[in-house]
């Protein structure tokens, strides 16, 4: 016992997972959405705020982003304090965010990052300005272990039509040219239905599950990306982490709770 804490591990300690992201009072994405998420899949889960948001099911009202000071100093006080298993880095509001969460990764030899490249809801609210969507491209991408767009936002990083698989493969290439490593792009609002991997050695995999027709699907995207990042922490390869995080999202679906008057969350 004595030996186990003078080293720094404590018995019973679970990986920790951190998530980059927005605030969703609604608690169906983001934060909040990342904790539950975390929760579910025997992980401890810490985060750092990068926006606060006004939004309901209804959809996003207003953004603030915080202070990229605030998150340089949050990131630096949990980085101080723990080590992280896997991080989930998801909506980030700003370029002066982005630039704040780069410099944090670049200075550090980071396990497990997974980037949810949030540029905008789905009601069609802007989630990152248009600075911080060309920083990502440039600078983030190649700092994260796994990228997760959806089609529109595999679209708007690449500039080329993402709606079929032979479009998803060739957008996940082009993404790997641009600096990415390993691609996931999920297709949850195409009719296949189908989430398609490319690693950074250049294997393919697909993974199909049939539609559920659902009123809730408010933060699929989030909790994605943290079941695969928990997945990743728990020591799965990510084959296998894709795969398990599509199975825990349809799962969520199929058992979300009733809540607000929209598109209710997943979990």
């Amino acid at each position: 016992m004595a030996e186990q804490q003078k080293s720094g591990v404590r018995l019973g300690s679970l990986p920790i997972v951190l998530s980059i992201a927005g605030f969703d009072p609604s608690s169906g994405a983001g934060v909040t959405a990342d904790i539950k998420t975390i929760a579910a899949h025997g992980c401890y889960g810490v985060t750092c705020i990068t926006a606060l948001t006004v939004q309901s099911t209804q959809g996003v009202f207003r953004v603030e982003p915080v202070s990229a000071e605030l998150v340089v100093q949050t990131l630096s006080e949990l980085s101080g304090d723990m080590e992280f298993a896997a991080i989930k880095i998801g909506m980030l509001g700003s370029a002066a965010v982005a630039e704040a969460v780069a410099s944090f990764l670049s200075g550090r030899r980071a396990k497990n990052v997974v980037l949810d490249p949030v540029i905008r809801s789905s009601s069609g609210a802007d989630l990152l300005d248009k600075a911080g969507v060309e920083f990502m491209r440039k600078w983030l991408l190649p700092l994260a272990a796994v990228l997760t767009p959806n089609l529109d936002e595999a679209e708007s990083l690449t500039g080329l039509q993402v709606r079929s698989v032979e479009e998803m493969k060739a957008a996940a290439e082009h993404l790997q040219r641009m600096g990415a490593r390993a691609v996931v792009i999920t297709g949850g609002h195409s009719p296949e239905n189908i989430d398609f991997l490319r690693t950074n050695s250049g294997e393919e995999h697909e993974y199909a599950s049939a539609r559920i027709e659902s009123e809730s699907t408010h933060g699929t995207g989030c909790a994605f990306a943290t079941s695969l990042a928990c997945n990743l922490a728990l020591g799965k390869d990510l084959r296998e982490s894709v795969g398990a995080a599509k199975e825990f999202v349809r799962q969520a679906i199929l058992r979300a709770p009733s809540v607000g008057q929209g598109n209710g969350p997943v979990i």
